[in-house]
């Protein structure tokens, strides 16, 4: 990891591939590279509900998610290298727990929706579930920690709580969803 861009255009993914951190190149659509712009583009999306008005214990937390997610990004980049450990997973269950502990039971189903910040973090909740997804199917067919997994399965069950508790923070509360009857 001691090696720093310096040039943003090499060119050589011109061909189709790219180039992993232990010096391999495969094609960008291998299932690692999916799984890497997955976690990248989740990050992404966590930095744009960064720019919301947040309680600050959410916006340390989510500076602490970012982190950790590069890590995730740079584990995936390296076959066989590991940087998620389970004190992560459990630092994500432990913050889950605090949030969920200040909230009311859900009886119902919520729509996503609310104030613009927890809308975002739905957004996050559902890259995030892609993710997953990317990970496991990688997984299948190469091998993959379990620490990354749990992490985003956890991530993606916080980032529905902290929607929960930013429409709390703005005054407001959960959209809940009524089923329709025929009409």
């Amino acid at each position: 990891m001691a090696n720093r861009l310096s040039s943003i255009a090499t060119r050589t993914g011109d061909d189709g591939t790219t180039g992993l951190g232990d010096g391999t190149r495969v094609a960008k659509d291998d299932l690692r590279v999916d799984a890497m712009g997955h976690v990248d583009e989740l990050n992404s999306v966590l930095g744009l509900l960064a720019t919301e008005d947040l309680p600050a214990e959410v916006r340390a937390d989510l500076t602490d998610i970012q982190h950790d997610l590069f890590d995730l990004g740079g584990e995936l980049c390296i076959p066989g290298y590991t940087m998620v450990k389970e004190v992560q997973v459990a630092r994500l269950d432990a913050r889950l727990a605090h949030y969920n502990a200040a909230l009311p039971r859900l009886a119902e189903f919520i729509l996503p929706g609310g104030t613009r910040a927890a809308a975002v973090a739905h957004v996050a909740r559902t890259v995030c579930r892609r993710a997953e997804r990317a990970v496991v199917a990688l997984g299948r067919v190469q091998p993959v920690n379990d620490a990354p997994r749990q992490y985003l399965n956890r991530l993606s069950d916080l980032l529905f709580v902290l929607a929960r508790v930013l429409n709390r923070a703005a005054g407001g509360a959960d959209v809940l969803w009524q089923q329709r009857k025929n009409q």
